[in-house]
């Protein structure tokens, strides 16, 4: 498992955000507060708090893979 922080301050930013993640076959959960919500489920992020950032929990044991998904979720991270 790898845990990155993520930033979704808009509606497009989320549909784009499940968009992206629900072409990989894998679990991925977001991890806000005591809240854990499947990050796949855009009602669930709806019900979180997007003005703040949010831990995403990606389920993925190879390397490779998880690589694959990071390069496709840079717009998605914390902003430096």
């Amino acid at each position: 498992m790898k845990t990155i922080t993520i930033y979704l301050d808009s509606i497009n930013k989320v549909k784009d955000f499940v968009n992206t993640i629900t072409k990989f076959d894998t679990d991925f959960d977001l991890v806000s507060g005591r809240y854990v919500i499947d990050a796949k489920s855009i009602m669930g992020i709806f019900s979180l708090d997007l003005s703040k950032a949010i831990d995403l929990n990606v389920h993925e044991d190879s390397k490779e893979k998880q690589e694959k998904i990071l390069e496709e979720l840079q717009p998605y991270l914390l902003p430096q």
